[in-house]
């Protein structure tokens, strides 16, 4: 069992910056691949960005590359999203996920993961 808790949204202008934190507690396996998700008004939840257990690799949706970045601090229980030049569009409820592994690999399928937090608000002004 394992506890997520995600923090750091709130209101920022377009072409500003928000850096998401999420906090992981309870059970946990050595290994956990984790992900960043978002929901926006009247769409379907999303995959932003996942990275492997041990944060060797990472991969991104289109529609943020170049501007967002997912990070972990193992040792902290923490993961990370560095978000930058903000859209209007990156308006949504972003969630992480984490999915117990006992090997390495990419997971950007929503469906894989596990454990869930319950989001944190980010909305981006025009």
């Amino acid at each position: 069992q394992v506890q997520l808790v995600e923090s750091g949204g709130g209101l920022v202008q377009a072409g500003g910056s928000l850096r998401l934190s999420c906090a992981a507690s309870g059970r946990t396996l050595s290994r956990n691949a984790m992900g960043w998700f978002r929901r926006a008004p009247g769409k379907e939840r999303e995959t932003v960005a996942a990275i492997t257990w041990d944060g060797s690799d990472t991969k991104y949706a289109d529609s943020v590359k170049g501007r967002f970045t997912i990070s972990r601090d193992n040792a902290k229980n923490t993961l990370s999203l560095q978000m930058n030049s903000m859209k209007p569009e990156d308006t949504a409820v972003y969630y992480c996920a984490a999915r117990e592994v006992l090997h390495g690999g990419l997971y950007f399928d929503k469906d894989w993961y596990d454990y869930w937090g319950q989001g944190t608000q980010v909305t981006v002004s025009a």
